[in-house]
């Protein structure tokens, strides 16, 4: 491990020196990660896309790519391009990325179950914004919204995410 690996601990996310408090999934860590389960992935997974809504905020960096209006996120087994990045309109049940609320106007990717995404063993893992203290995610790690844009700022793409 080094400094610049994202290393999710019981006190919170550390990268660079820093400890961040953040959320996980309300199924807890699982080592073997199921589509709907709620759990957070163990396992080394590495950032590999940035997105962000360019009508709320900057880009982070200049290889974030903007949120449009119809970009959703494939999360149906039977899609054939589950887990993946879709644009509306869309026949298979999906996640908005652009949404009404600030969670997703940040969201670091990453290769859980990507590219070549197994149906059934889950969904996008993202880092993004949290709702609350203490509130968990469907299975990502969420931090404030002035800890991820640090973070944001800071890492490049292949960073790692190393969930014990």
């Amino acid at each position: 491990m080094s400094p610049a690996d994202l290393v999710l601990t019981p006190m919170g996310l550390r990268f660079l020196g820093r400890r961040l408090p953040c959320s996980i999934g309300r199924g807890g860590l699982s080592g073997d990660k199921r589509e709907g389960d709620g759990a957070t992935p163990r396992g080394v997974h590495r950032v590999v896309g940035m997105y962000y809504r360019p009508d709320r905020l900057p880009a982070p960096v200049d290889w974030a790519v903007p949120i449009g209006p119809r970009d959703l996120w494939s999360d149906d087994v039977d899609d054939p391009a589950y887990n993946h990045l879709v644009r509306a309109p869309w026949p298979f049940s999906h996640e908005r990325m652009r949404r009404a609320d600030p969670l997703y106007d940040i969201v670091l990717v990453t290769d859980w179950n990507w590219p070549d995404a197994v149906p059934g063993r889950g969904s996008a893992i993202f880092l993004h914004q949290r709702r609350r203290p203490g509130y968990p995610t469907e299975g990502c790690v969420a931090l404030r919204r002035d800890h991820l844009r640090w973070v944001a700022e800071r890492l490049t793409p292949g960073t790692r995410l190393i969930v014990r």
